[in-house]
């Protein structure tokens, strides 16, 4: 099985001294459960929805060919609710514009999942993110795609909270990634590629 695992400083795991971020710890976990897994992490510090829409299919379409298990995770959003000369990066609108279009086109050539962004400590961003991640679910929703929301529960996760507010505002450390990695590897869309 091969992943490429597309999206954000959050899935490049940025502030992981262990350098795994989540996406890494969840590859290394299904590896000692006997899964044969390539992982490509595809993660790029600041990128919005209309930057990961411009380069996302050819970077995977490098890495995976039709030959292959090739599967694609998208993780994505806080960059785009980032205030920038008094606006967001990317309006609500394009944002989730984007995001249904490069959700219909790889669901036609990859099993896709979806992973939600996770809270950082400005409270005003993250009413930001939480209404753009709604629509992000609901997009999901309408193309069978299975999607995770990890920010509610890092939202109540000390762990989360407290190494953030120590690190930059943003990012964690080692435990954060793996409060990350813990929601994924428990979630039903996740385990479904595993079985």
């Amino acid at each position: 099985m091969r992943i490429c695992f597309i999206g954000d400083s959050f899935v490049n795991g940025t502030g992981d001294p262990e350098c795994l971020g989540w996406t890494g710890r969840i590859c290394v976990a299904a590896q000692k459960q006997g899964y044969d897994v390539t992982y490509y992490n595809l993660g790029v510090r600041r990128e919005t929805s209309a930057d990961i829409k411009a380069r996302w299919l050819q970077e995977v379409s490098c890495r995976l060919s039709p030959a292959d298990d090739g599967r694609v995770v998208f993780s994505f959003g806080t960059n785009d609710t980032t205030i920038e000369t008094d606006k967001t990066r990317i309006d609500f609108v394009e944002s989730t514009e984007n995001t249904r279009q490069i959700l219909q086109v790889a669901r036609q050539k990859f099993p896709v999942l979806m992973v939600g962004a996770p809270p950082i400590i400005d409270a005003e961003q993250n009413a930001r993110t939480a209404r753009l991640l709604e629509q992000f679910e609901q997009i999901c929703l309408a193309t069978n795609i299975h999607y995770l929301d990890i920010f509610a529960p890092l939202q109540k996760s000390q762990t989360w909270l407290q190494e953030v507010a120590d690190y930059d505002g943003a990012h964690p450390r080692a435990a954060g990634y793996q409060e990350i990695a813990n929601l994924v590897q428990n979630w039903s869309g996740w385990q479904s590629w595993l079985t």
